[in-house]
């Protein structure tokens, strides 16, 4: 009979390929499954380094539930960079349990959520920089806006969401530029100048791309707090009307830039992908007063973006990014 202790459960490694047995509960033992898919993951992105740190999650979750005061769920299924895990504090509250290999993002994340408290982001309940973890309140029923088909409805509360969250940006913060988040074009363009080889990306989009980066860099009359992957998937109900933002990147720039992950996603919802685009810029610049032309120009940076980040993982799918940019030119006309 294992040792309870003082919080009532123990948490145990088991790895099983079934998405059913990801969480199993037997009298007072529950059993935190560390899923294969998971374990493989984190090997394929972080090597024998990533795979220790995954099979050690358990023993971490067990440290946090005692620490935070906490009882463990169950994971959540889609997971993919983070091991995320449903818990519930002792007045029956909903919280979740973020759990990071790459411990600097997590924090940036947390001191992006703390920065945005207030203005419809997710509470931050308790951290550990050094654990690499983060408590954050649940958000219920925590269904995503991706829910909400009608595409016209979603984008008015994107548009919500967006206007509450922004701040200008923080004094002493020491978040990545918007420069910065693109510098896979420039390293892109470095490599095969270097290489001095048949580089795969259409020239022209590549030089449309870096002109509209540096006038939309230059041009930028203030700098805010982006989110930095601001889509359907990482603004959740809470409660009956409102709605809260999760996962943000923490970007400083030009607020048209987070417009750009909600407009890429979804992006054939209602009509074919030309007309859903126009429609929802549309709808953003009016609401928010912003320039459709700017968006544009950010969406077809973020294609090329998209393009030079596949290039440079290995993958040859970067038709996608430049259909991406493709798209996005069209609204310019």
């Amino acid at each position: 009979m294992p040792d309870l202790g003082e919080t009532g459960y123990c948490i145990t490694m088991c790895r099983r390929r079934e998405v059913a047995d990801f969480f199993v509960e037997r009298s007072h033992c529950c059993m935190i499954v560390i899923p294969d898919m998971f374990v493989e993951r984190m090997h394929e992105l972080h090597g024998e380094q990533g795979a220790a740190w995954s099979e050690a999650l358990p023993g971490l979750i067990t440290d946090c539930a005692s620490r935070f005061n906490f009882t463990p769920e169950a994971p959540f299924l889609n997971l993919s960079y983070n091991f995320v895990l449903r818990a519930k504090r002792c007045d029956g509250k909903p919280v979740v349990l973020k759990l990071s290999f790459l411990k600097d993002e997590l924090s940036r994340e947390v001191s992006v959520l703390r920065a945005y408290e207030g203005r419809g982001a997710i509470h931050v309940l308790d951290a550990d920089e050094k654990w690499g973890v983060a408590l954050l309140e649940g958000a219920d029923p925590g269904t995503p806006l991706s829910v909400i088909e009608d595409d016209t409805l979603a984008t008015a509360i994107f548009c919500d969401v967006f206007r509450r969250l922004h701040l200008p940006v923080p004094t002493g913060s020491q978040y990545p530029s918007i420069k910065q988040h693109f510098a896979a074009i420039e390293r892109y363009r470095g490599r095969f100048d270097d290489l001095n080889i048949s580089a795969p990306l259409p020239e022209s989009w590549l030089e449309n791309a870096e002109e509209c980066l540096a006038y939309l860099l230059a041009t930028t009359s203030e700098n805010f707090l982006l989110h930095g992957d601001l889509h359907h998937e990482n603004i959740l109900r809470q409660g009956e009307e409102q709605w809260a933002v999760i996962d943000p990147k923490g970007i400083i720039g030009d607020i048209h830039f987070d417009t750009i992950q909600y407009l890429l996603n979804y992006e054939d919802r209602g009509g074919d992908c030309e007309q859903v685009l126009r429609s929802r810029i549309a709808i953003i610049s009016d609401r928010l007063g912003l320039d459709p032309r700017r968006i544009a120009m950010w969406g077809v940076v973020r294609g090329v973006l998209e393009a030079c980040w596949t290039i440079e993982a290995g993958g040859m799918d970067w038709h996608r990014g430049i259909q991406i940019t493709e798209r996005f030119a069209k609204c310019l006309d």
